[in-house]
């Protein structure tokens, strides 16, 4: 009966107990083995050795003595080496292979790059083929070649550039400028340009990212290339090449752009995407298969001990019934046997060492330790802690740490897999091993060990058939789509979030192990060393990479995002680095820095230095050599200045976290905020059109942080012992601000936590700051593309007849995988960007830089010396956060709880001298331009002291040729509501009467600033109406609408309208301007009001005009007409009628005999008729309307008088344009932003151009 018992690990008698993945503290899938029993029920160690090595049964003869190392070495010697060679399917040469180079030893032909085929550059960074092209273009063959068969090489992309991959032979020359894929018997893959290339290109393949891995395939037996994408085939990219004879055959071949990096691996690593029926071009190590069952053996000996000491009920009967007995006595012997076999393997052969560690140790590895959680941490210590002890075990650990940083690069988010997805594994692992101390020196003491981190600390980015199968249903609110996909969604983003936060818990993991690691140096080094220089290296590495092409050799976005991540979350929700903490200065366990409040201190030396990472930042009062030299600052090198916590806000607009009114990022109302939006259905349906992922809720610890009992409950501004006036552009003097000595030396040695600031800064403005900008593009889009499809979805049901229903449903189609791809970007981006905990900390990083600026903003000389990352880092958080979907906190909350500083600093900096760069003064009037633009932070502006105290003057100032764009805007908002044909019942809600009132005061106190701008503003809009004017003649000739043509004509056109409105407030509250004193600015302002009218109304332009549909996206048509720009000229005209009827005007200039001066009176006179023609029933009704309407006919028919009473009538023609209105065309940067960037200009965020005023 025995014999009819199935054999299952070499076992045909006995007792077999089989254990499934439920039997102990691991979730192992694998069935096990135990044990097999003798005929009294007794387990023999004959048999359990059978069983470990795979034996058949009883093929050990009985034990004469104890069981030793040297007993289980001569098993695996004679009797487990005898066995395992029979089932040894190992590789076999082929001959349709030719290597250029000899063999290493006995080992198998290495393959490499062959030197002399290398054309431009290439540079090796890492061994064994992991390189960069250091010019504008190299190239390069390996050194073997194929003719017959079917082969294949791997790819890791280190960047996603410009590279072509694939086969060349040696009649394709390499070039400067052409290469692989650029010549006959040359094929080539881009996944940049997503084309194929062979002398020309063609559509092919998708997208690559950084962290693929491309699979270069060519099977000669069918005269085929194809290329496949972390596994996925491509499709067959060439077919019917040319046949190659012996050792004329096709080579591995590669083509980079400068900077771009790439890893080559011929065979001499397992591939990570196998092709079945592709060889390596590199053979596999002759042992690869025998250590592969070695250690299997091993595996099974572990897995057994591991159930013998488990607490398993199983496992305790078995023992009752003396059917189990212990292992110790073969543990230990068995496990050391094992692993001298194979350190005896790998230093027979030292080259096959990197390829056993990345194929079978390290699978060997993830199979004890586990690949989710809860992991088999006991079995792993017991392999490490054997390994160990052997001499070559560092080399081992160095190749096993090498793959693991390898595995985080290239590891894939995989829906089936959340949540221990991605590189989890791997940075388990890799963090479990780095607790020894031993371990951790080796990596330290490495060369790599910068390089490795990186890779740690890097995850892949998604492109759009990632997206499509970790998201694979989509909703959004209106959409057509399965009642279901809306939960389906939901569940989705929920399971990746999951996978994310793991991730990121690694990734903190890790960098605390770094941070808490003391070095054995001497002198000694304090914990946080590592970590700093770590930083500073990462800083000075990635120096330029914020340009439009970065240099050489910058890190991967994602290690700057998690890196970013980390930090952020020390910062923010704290250290927890248990009994160690006190040596980070302040350091709480249960809180973090950004939230403590109270009093506040930065070293100003972080500034103040020549360090190599720093010199070369820019600095917002120039570069640091030319600061250094003008504005040498010793005196401060040793200072840290101290401030409280809301020092720079008023007394009743301060929020801190010591007031009895949080700020947003600590607030009880976050937590209530947060949960009205953890169903993303209803959400969405009054936001955007976009899918969130349900939102955590707020760790307990940083709210009782914040209300600390040791913390002030008030802070109050102390009287200010000093006797100096307040700075110019300090606003206000910084109270409990105190400079204090450094203390020691030691301090400088010491992390603090400023210093991690600092870093989060630039690595915001780095590294976060592109990915947000790539955010809102997409939500903008999402947006866009949901109203077309719906727009497209009315015309269908409106209009279902023949060809037109076709084409209507072919756009449909298209809008709609727009749609599902926008939706896919947008839920990844609120996965990895918008979790709440980031929004806090991103919110109370902007409170504290806010002040810090504005503290800094009193001492000139350091103030200068500020990074200008600061400053954009600061306003982009804001902004992001503003518009952050899901929104952070009500908008109606958002600067007032926490951020009225922000208000207080772009006010009183846009204008600042002492920032040396235009770029940055034009982003914070950018700033103002988009808030006031919001009638909830308007209110902001109207109770902050500075804005109103400072504001109106400086946006006078500041209308220049730079910025007179956003000065508009800011102007036009601050005036909405005060002019002719606004609103049909008046005055719009949402004006300010208090900006009105204080541009009026300070247009009046100050005449020659006012003179000046409004000189500026009619040349500007003299400029504008003749720019439209060109345009819609240039279309007119050309008889085609551009969208590059019609969207510049909008752009000119809206800025011709609010330029107009301008001037009507203009005329309404300051008319003295015009009818008092020399009648110059009156003469001005009339002939450009007939200059606008002769434009308008001339025959040319007028047809043209009427046929061009003027729309942007997302705009009715009636958007754009000419009632917005008569608007304001009928209003410019009334309000000096207005003011001429007054008392106080009577006796000065004369509207009237000014328009009948004109030369072109005919001109005048029908540009009058035609306002009065134009159907103004839309904005005006009643008896308002009548009155201004008798009004302004009275006001022609006298002017018709006078005219024919000075009887100078001339002949009617177009108004020529004074040479002294006319301004330089394209020289206005901001108009050729508007122009080129539709409308959006140089600052993602928008700059909103009002309905009017």
């Amino acid at each position: 009966m025995g014999e009819d018992i199935p054999r299952v690990g070499g076992f045909s008698a006995g007792l077999a107990v089989i254990l499934n993945g439920e039997d102990g503290k691991k979730n192992l899938p694998k069935t096990r083995l135990l044990s097999c029993c003798d005929d009294l029920g007794q387990q023999s160690v004959e048999r359990t050795l059978e069983y470990v090595f795979g034996l058949r049964n009883r093929s050990l003869n009985s034990l004469t003595g104890r069981v030793d190392r040297g007993f289980i070495h001569s098993v695996i010697r004679n009797d487990f080496s005898r066995y395992i060679v029979k089932f040894n399917d190992s590789y076999s040469e082929s001959d349709g292979i030719c290597y250029i180079n000899g063999k290493n030893g006995n080992g198998p032909d290495i393959i490499g790059l062959e030197v002399s085929s290398i054309c431009g550059d290439i540079k090796v960074i890492k061994s064994p083929f992991l390189i960069e092209s250091m010019a504008m273009f190299s190239s390069a063959r390996a050194s073997a070649c194929v003719w017959k068969g079917k082969w294949m090489y791997e790819v890791m992309l280190e960047t996603s550039g410009i590279q072509q991959l694939g086969w060349a032979t040696l009649s394709c020359p390499f070039t400067d400028h052409k290469g692989v894929g650029d010549a006959d018997d040359s094929y080539a893959y881009d996944g940049r340009r997503v084309s194929k290339w062979n002398k020309d290109d063609e559509t092919y393949g998708e997208s690559w990212v950084v962290g693929d891995i491309i699979g270069c395939c060519i099977d000669l037996d069918r005269d085929e290339i194809l290329f496949y994408r972390n596994g996925n085939s491509l499709g067959v990219a060439f077919q019917g090449i040319r046949k190659m004879g012996p050792g004329f055959g096709y080579y591995p071949a590669v083509s980079l752009s400068q900077g771009e990096r790439c890893e080559l691996n011929f065979g001499a690593r397992p591939f990570k995407y196998p092709i079945v029926g592709y060889l390596p071009l590199q053979a596999p190590p002759s042992k690869n298969y025998y250590v592969t069952q070695l250690l299997q053996c091993w595996s099974r000996l572990l897995d057994m001990h591991s159930v013998e000491r488990a607490d398993h009920s199983l496992a305790q009967k078995l023992r009752r019934v003396k059917r189990f007995d212990s292992l110790e006595e073969i543990f230990h012997p068995a496990s050391y046997a094992i692993c001298e076999e194979l350190f005896s393997i790998l230093e027979a052969d030292v080259g096959t060492t990197e390829y056993m560690v990345w194929g079978p140790l390290l699978s060997f590895m993830f199979e004890v330790f586990g690949l989710h959680a809860p992991h088999d941490y006991s079995s792993l210590d017991k392999v490490v802690e054997v390994m160990l002890q052997f001499q070559g075990s560092h080399v081992l650990f160095e190749h096993i740490l090498n793959a693991l940083s390898c595995g985080c690069k290239i590891a894939l988010l995989i829906l089936t897999e959340c949540p221990y997805s991605g590189s989890y594994s791997h940075l388990a692992l890799a963090c479990h091993l780095l607790r020894r101390e031993e371990l951790m020196v080796l990596w330290w003491k490495s060369p790599d060990f910068e390089f490795l981190f990186e890779g740690f600390l890097s995850q892949k980015t998604p492109n759009k058939q990632d997206l499509d199968s970790m998201i694979p249903t989509v909703w959004w609110p209106g959409s057509c789509e399965d009642a279901s996909y809306e939960g389906n969604m939901m569940l989705t983003t929920t399971a990746l979030s999951e996978s994310v936060s793991k991730i990121e818990e690694k990734h903190r993991d890790l960098c605390r192990l770094v941070i808490q690691f003391i070095p054995p140096t001497n002198p000694p080094q304090l914990p946080g060393a590592v970590f700093r220089t770590f930083l500073q290296s990462l800083l000075l590495k990635n120096r330029g990479a914020e340009r439009n092409i970065p240099p050489p050799g910058v890190s991967s976005n994602s290690v700057l995002v998690s890196i970013y991540t980390v930090v952020l979350h020390f910062l923010s929700e704290g250290f927890a680095l248990g009994d160690i903490c006190g040596w980070l200065k302040s350091c709480k366990a249960d809180g973090g820095f950004l939230h403590r409040g109270g009093e506040q201190s930065f070293p100003v030396h972080l500034f103040l230095k020549s360090d190599p990472h720093r010199v070369d930042i820019s600095r917002l009062g120039g570069s640091y050599n030319h600061l250094s030299k003008l504005h040498p600052t010793f005196d401060h090198e040793m200072e840290v200045i101290q401030w409280d916590e809301g020092c720079m806000d008023s007394e009743e607009t301060r929020v801190t976290h010591s007031t009895r009114q949080k700020p947003c990022c600590c607030s009880s109302y976050d937590s209530d905020f947060t949960r009205n939006f953890k169903v993303p259905a209803k959400y969405l349906a009054k936001g955007s059109r976009g899918h969130c992922s349900s939102i955590p809720e707020r760790p307990a610890h940083v709210t009782a942080e914040c209300s600390d009992g040791s913390l002030n409950d008030e802070i109050t501004d102390k009287p200010s012992s000093s006797d100096q006036s307040e700075p110019e552009y300090g606003y206000r003097q910084v109270h409990h601000m105190k400079p204090v000595p450094k203390d020691t030396n030691i301090s400088t040695a010491t992390l603090r936590e400023e210093e991690l600031l600092d870093d989060l800064l630039w690595l915001y403005h780095v590294g976060l700051a592109p990915n947000f900008k790539q955010a809102s593009y997409y939500m903008t889009h999402q947006t866009q593309s949901i109203s077309l499809l719906e727009e497209t979805d009315k015309q269908i049901r409106d209009r279902a007849c023949g060809e037109q229903l076709k084409h209507l449903k072919e756009a449909r189609n298209e809008y709609r995988e727009e749609v599902i791809d926008c939706v896919r970007h947008c839920a990844w981006y609120r996965i990895s960007l918008f979790s709440r905990w980031k929004q806090r900390g991103m919110y109370a990083m902007c409170m504290w830089v806010v002040q810090l600026l504005l503290v800094l903003s009193n001492m000139d000389s350091v103030f200068i010396y500020i990074p200008e990352y600061y400053l954009e880092a600061l306003v982009d958080c804001f902004h992001v956060l503003r518009k952050s979907d899901p929104p952070f906190v009500p908008s109606t909350i958002f600067i007032k709880r926490g951020l009225t500083s922000f208000v207080t600093f772009v006010v009183t900096h846009f204008n600042d001298p002492r920032i040396s760069s235009a770029d940055l003064r034009d982003l914070l009037l950018q700033s103002i331009s988009v808030l006031v633009q919001y009638r909830e932070y308007l209110a902001t502006f109207e109770s902050n002291e500075a804005a109103t105290q400072r504001m109106p003057k400086a946006l006078l100032s500041a209308f220049d040729n730079r910025s007179w764009i956003p000065v508009t805007n800011i102007l036009l908002r601050l005036c909405k509501g005060s002019g002719f044909s606004f609103s049909k019942n008046g005055e719009s809600s949402s004006s300010s009467v208090l900006f009105q009132r204080l541009l009026r005061e300070a247009c009046i106190s100050d005449e020659g600033l006012f003179s000046s701008f409004l000189n500026r503003v009619f040349n500007t809009l003299s400029w504008t109406m003749t720019e439209f004017s060109v345009s819609l003649r240039e279309m007119q000739e050309k008889y085609q609408v551009i969208e590059f043509q019609q969207r510049k004509c909008c752009v000119i056109f809206d800025l011709s309208c609010n330029l107009a409105r301008i001037l009507e407030f203009c005329t309404r509250e300051i008319p003295q301007a015009f009818l008092s004193g020399p009648n110059t600015n009156l003469r001005r302002l009339t002939e450009l009001v007939v200059f606008i009218l002769n434009h308008i109304t001339s025959a040319a332009d007028a047809e043209f005009f009427d046929l061009t549909t003027l729309r942007r996206h997302s705009q009715s048509p009636e958007k754009i007409n000419r009632g917005m720009i008569l608007a304001p000229l009928v209003g410019i005209i009334l309000n000096l009628l207005d003011a001429i009827n007054s008392e106080d005007y009577q006796e000065n200039n004369d509207l009237l005999d000014i328009f009948a001066s004109m030369d072109c009176s005919d001109t005048v006179q029908y540009g009058f008729q035609y306002l009065l023609d134009y159907n103004w029933d839309g904005s005006f009704r009643g008896e308002a309307y009548v009155a201004k309407y008798e009004q302004l006919e009275n006001f022609l028919s006298l002017l018709t008088c006078r005219t024919v009473l000075q009887d100078d009538k001339v002949d009617s023609a177009p108004l020529e344009l004074p040479e002294m209105f006319l301004l330089q065309r394209n020289s206005d940067k901001c108009y050729q932003n508007l122009i080129e960037d539709d409308w959006l200009g140089s600052f993602y965020f928008g700059c909103l151009v009002p309905d009017g005023i």
